[in-house]
């Protein structure tokens, strides 16, 4: 018999050993990323307050997102998180890519921050 391979629970036990190490503070926040097979969310958090300081998804009203592929989408979402980050203040975070592999969408989504002005 084979074994089936839960894919999310491979990607949360990675995730949990990359948040380890990743701690987001008030001068350096984190920017956490979650992607859906639809839908890829990002935001801000101050782990140290416990509080979320911005985020975007593709679901943000105003997201004219209508025949976009995802990885469209997922620069939209990182320019938009930068863009409420900047505006908050904040310039500079740790990229928590959230046990994902660094390709695509991830991918996109960071470099869009980065684009948009956002250091990490």
């Amino acid at each position: 018999m084979i074994k089936k391979i839960d894919k999310n629970k491979v990607r949360a036990k990675r995730h949990a050993r990359l948040r380890h190490d990743i701690k987001g503070t008030a001068a350096r926040p984190r920017l956490a990323v979650y992607r859906s097979t639809s839908h890829i969310y990002a935001q801000v958090i101050d782990d140290v307050k416990g509080v979320t300081l911005c985020s975007s998804s593709t679901l943000v009203k105003g997201a004219d997102l209508g025949g976009k592929t995802k990885t469209q989408q997922a620069e939209f979402v990182g320019s938009d998180v930068a863009a409420k980050a900047k505006k908050a203040g904040i310039t500079e975070v740790v990229f928590d890519r959230g046990g994902y592999l660094y390709t695509g969408r991830v991918k996109a989504l960071a470099d869009a921050a980065r684009a948009a002005g956002l250091k990490f």
